[in-house]
Order: C-alpha cells, then structure tokens, then sequence
C-alpha cells in the first residue's frame, strides 16, 4: 500500500477489461485525463453498488468514444502518474465513510495507463464532495447504466436502507481462515483469465494474494476469507457449503420412476465445467438432415448446448449460497428442468416470468457473476435470457418457459426438446381417470397423463383439467395444491397447517399432510423419524409433476 492506495496486479485480463469483454460498459468509465471532481463521484458511486452489479473501474489514459473505447491510448506520463495516486490519496480521505480503490498502473499499447478498481464497498452507503471547494456539500451518487447521477429521493431511501448489507457472496467468513485457500486453485483461474497477477503468486504470502484478489479483508492479524473466495478456491468447498453443488438427474420416464443421478462437486469452477461437460457429452445429440438438392445437410440438436450452457451458469450466479437446497437439473425423455433456490428478487415476479417481461434488476450474489464473466462461463449482466432466447429459436426449439411461485422460492427453466426428436408416427391419445380418496385425489395413469401433457400439450393440457375440475371440488385442489407449491421449499407441519389457517391438531395433520404423503406427493426430510422435533416436509418430483398438470 502506497499514500492509503494499493498498487498491484489486478486479478482480471487487462486486455480483456480494456475492450469490454469481461466487465460491462456500464461498470466502466474511461477518461482521457485526470478530472479529480468527476473521478471522486464515480469512486463513490461505483462503492455504493446500488445494483450489487459488483462496483467498476476506472480507467485513465484511454479516450471514449460513442460510448466505446478509443484506441491507440492517449497514455499518461510516469510524473502524471505519480502526482494522481498522491491526489488520488487525499481525495478518497473525501469519501465518507473512507473508501479506497484497487489500482494499477499498466503499460498498454506502448502507452502508460491508470486503472482504479472500486468494487462494491462493506460498509454502504457512501457519500462525498460536489465539489472541490472550501465548503462543498455532499451527496450520494449511484450509476445509471454509464452515468453517474444522484439518486432520487425513493432511491436514497433505498440506499440508506442498505447500511451495511452486504451481499452474501462478498461478506467476510468467520468461521474459516485464508489457509483453507488452495493456493493451485487461485493459480489455475488466474492463468485462466490471464491475469499478470499470476506471475507474482510464487512471490508474495497467501494474506497478501488475497487482498490482491479482494477475496479476504480484516486487518493483518485478523484478516478473514470472503464466502466468494471460499467458494471458488477452499480446498474442501462443500465442508463450507455442503449444498453449493449441481444434482443432474437423468429419467427414464416422464413419471420419474426410475433414474440416474450425477452429483457434481468441487469449488464453483470444477463442478460448473464438470456438469457443462457431462450436458454437452452425454446429454446433448445431434441430428443431420440431408435434403434432396442442397449440398449443405441441415444440423440441429435436441437441446442447444448454448442455451442450456447459460441457463446453469445463470443458476449458479444467482442461486443462494445461504440457502440449503442443491441446483437441479432434471432430465426427462420430452424436457429439461434446471431449478434452483430461491427464486428471482424483486421486481421480477411470477407474473413477469410468465410473460418472459425481464427488468434491469438487483442481484443476489455481484462477485460470483465477475468470476464466471472472466472464466467466459457467462455473459454479461442482463444478456443470460436473449441468449437462451436466441440459441433456442436458432436451433428451431420451442421456447423455454421460466417460471417461480409467488413467494419467489424457487426458480425454473423449462426446455422442451426439439419436436424433430419425437417421434409423429403416432397420435398419442389420453384417458384420465380421477378418483376421490379421502378428500383428495389420485391420478391412476399419471404417467400416460405426464407423457401427454409434455409431448402434445396444447391438445392435452384443457382435458386434463376439466376431467379433474369436474370431479373433485375445487376449495380441495386449491387446499392442497396449495401445501404442495408452499414445500418445493422444506416446511415445518406447523407452517404447513399456519398456511391453511388451521390449529396444529392430530385431524388437521392425517387431512391435510398425511394424505399427501401416502399419496407420495409430499415427503418426510427424516424419513426413519417421523416424529423428529427437526422434522420437515417437502413436495415429491411425483407432486411436483401433478402440479405440472393441473396448475394454475
């Protein structure tokens, strides 16, 4: 640390950075020059974070132009690079609370250049100077796409309800220590990205790297591992997080009766790739057409491996690492499931899903997302769905469907396979019969029914649910249904019962709960306890799938 600044080599592709491959245009400001009064707003506001985009950089020494990146670079001179970390010092003493950047002087194209790396702050909100002057007043500043702006009142409301959370992924861990780093990890990403960085490992201590990666702070003799770092670099990841793995379940038919499971696990990089491959190797088939008096036979896939490639890396970003539930992915003969917890954050909402309407959002985990950009394992924010939009509709796929409750406690991707894969030759003809027992029901074919809905669902699908809305009542449906959707995510039977406005009573239990599970649409998480103070109950895939069928 240089004057309260720290030089070093940052843990990114410069080059990369540079042309705006890795990190969005929006996280990043070029200037031409040194401009102390705009460059001290753009540091406080890219702290601030207020998007959990993951801050920004700023680099100096390279005009903008339309929006893009000048090049050649106008450079700096070494003397002007000296006298802007000394000022660049006493500035940030400005920001309250203080806030420093990452920097590093880089030579680029023959040219010298200054890059400020300022990712999201700990202790939000920050503010500082409008100006320079003797008595400025100060303000907070956020990013609006590549502006940096005061917030609105509703916004700076927002802000300041945000004091000091941090997002789960860059909060520091206590319970581990940067020893439980592999250092082989740290070294094969950095070569990855290729990063310079990578060239000084062999030179400097593990505490140091780590700074260096912003991937620990505390103080010297307390500096503590951030959950990011644990993730992508522990030497035991799932002794941390036992449910940071991918679970890829393989059908043999639609009602899921039996099956092939793969468990990928690892640090976030291993498994994702892992999983990636075995998708690409084992799941994903191709079919050539070759048609009479084209010389060029026509290619396409089951599923494209692009689409499915960024709905897992999206599941991977935005899943909650708090959370104890693993990232699905559910293989059946006519589609693919990828499911993973919890759902979306606000203001996407089951509603919007439905209607494929994606707003500009905030974002669970904002360091995770940086590291799976500079491994090329994602685009950039907000380009995840066109591109599985664009693949799907390239590849002559139907479209995929997205899909969470209404508490937002899951989130679904639904592909279905390329309609050239199944075979025409037969129409395919359903009966449903329904049964009341014990004021529920049961589907006795629920397996043609499934096959049915997911082959040919337009023709199925209103059938299905009239023959069931016909017969039982609908208060039941709605009752039960209800208990199912409620426990994708695990419950308590006193949570269960709370929801339908009923006492925690032996009766209430066998009508409600116990019906379901010997309906095998519920389960116990305990299952050789059944009476465990710890017990818990969850929706089955057959319950799941019922709800697949007559859902809303």
């Amino acid at each position: 640390m240089e004057n309260g600044v720290e030089l070093m080599a940052l843990p990114i592709n410069i080059n990369e950075l540079i042309n705006g491959k890795t990190v969005e245009w929006e996280r990043i400001e070029l200037r031409k020059g040194w401009n102390p009064e705009r460059t001290i707003k753009t540091i406080t506001a890219f702290a601030n974070d207020f998007n959990n985009w993951g801050g920004g950089y700023i680099i100096i020494g390279i005009e903008e132009e339309d929006g893009k990146v000048s090049l050649p670079p106008v450079g700096l001179k070494i003397n002007q690079i000296d006298k802007i970390q000394k000022e660049l010092n006493q500035l940030c003493r400005k920001i309250i609370p203080n806030y420093f950047p990452i920097v590093e002087p880089v030579e680029f194209q023959d040219k010298e250049i200054l890059i400020l790396w300022c990712p999201g702050g700990s202790v939000r909100p920050y503010k500082c100077p409008d100006s320079l002057c003797k008595h400025p007043n100060y303000f907070y500043y956020l990013r609006k796409y590549s502006s940096t702006v005061k917030p609105t009142n509703d916004e700076e409301r927002e802000l300041i309800s945000m004091s000091n959370i941090v997002p789960f992924d860059d909060r520091v861990n206590h319970f581990y220590d940067v020893s439980d780093f592999d250092l082989s990890a740290i070294k094969i990403f950095l070569n990855k990205v290729g990063s310079e960085l990578e060239q000084d490992v062999p030179k400097i201590s593990i505490n140091e790297l780590s700074r260096k990666m912003n991937i620990a702070e505390g103080s010297d003799e307390y500096l503590l591992p951030k959950n990011v770092g644990l993730l992508f670099f522990a030497k035991e990841p799932q002794k941390v997080f036992p449910s940071a793995k991918i679970e890829i379940v393989t059908f043999d038919d639609e009602a899921g009766s039996s099956y092939t499971e793969n468990i990928f696990t690892g640090n976030l990089f291993q498994q994702l790739t892992n999983a990636l491959s075995y998708l690409k190797n084992q799941i994903i088939i191709e079919k050539v057409v070759k048609i009479e008096g084209i010389a060029e036979a026509d290619r396409f896939y089951n599923y494209p491996y692009i689409a499915l490639e960024e709905a897992l890396c999206n599941a991977v970003y935005h899943r909650g690492y708090d959370n104890d539930s693993t990232i699905e992915v559910r293989i059946y003969p006519s589609h693919i499931d990828i499911i993973s917890f919890p759902g979306p954050l606000p203001p996407l909402s089951k509603e919007k899903l439905k209607n494929n309407i994606f707003d500009v959002r905030k974002y669970r985990n904002r360091r995770i997302g940086e590291f799976l950009k500079e491994l090329h394992l994602t685009e950039g924010r907000a380009t995840g769905i066109p591109t599985i939009t664009r693949e799907l509709k390239k590849n002559g796929s139907p479209e995929a469907v997205f899909e969470t409750d209404d508490d937002r406690n899951y989130f679904k991707i639904s592909f279905k396979i390329n309609s050239d894969f199944i075979s025409n030759s037969k129409k395919f003809q359903i009966a449903v019969q329904v049964d009341v027992y014990a004021n529920f029901f049961l589907i006795s074919n629920l397996d043609d029914v499934l096959f049915g809905l997911d082959s040919f669902r337009e023709q199925t699908t209103v059938q299905v649910r009239e023959q069931v809305k016909e017969q039982v009542e609908l208060t039941k449906i709605n009752k039960l249904l209800n208990i199912l959707r409620t426990c994708i995510v695990p419950q308590t039977r006193k949570s269960i019962l709370n929801l339908l406005n009923l006492i925690n009573h032996t009766e209430n239990y066998k009508k409600n709960i116990l019906i379901l599970i010997k309906a095998q649409m519920l389960e116990r998480i305990i299952p050789d306890k059944p009476r465990s103070p710890k017990q818990k109950y969850r929706t089955t895939k057959k319950g799941k799938m019922l709800l697949e069928v007559i859902g809303e």
